[in-house]
């Protein structure tokens, strides 16, 4: 009895590119694009309380804020898990 072996073909060189665009990163940048859009459609000036001073400031700074602190705490809650 012969046995065949089968090689597969060269890749090409992108082996260490295949995880890159997946079906999750493609949604997380989606999500990423429309949050910015809302936040920058928001232009108006608003009112802000933290505790006690009451700070007057574009919408879209206090919207991006709150969106950069939230992403920061879900990088260190994802960097503790590991």
């Amino acid at each position: 009895m012969s046995r065949k072996t089968t090689k597969s073909a060269p890749t090409g060189g992108n082996s260490s590119r295949e995880g890159l665009v997946t079906p999750a990163r493609i949604l997380v940048a989606v999500l990423g694009v429309l949050a910015l859009v809302f936040i920058f459609e928001n232009t108006r000036s608003t009112k802000v309380r933290l505790i006690i001073p009451e700070v007057t400031m574009p919408l879209w700074v206090a919207l991006l804020t709150t969106a950069l602190i939230g992403a920061l705490c879900g990088a260190f809650a994802m960097r503790r898990r590991r």
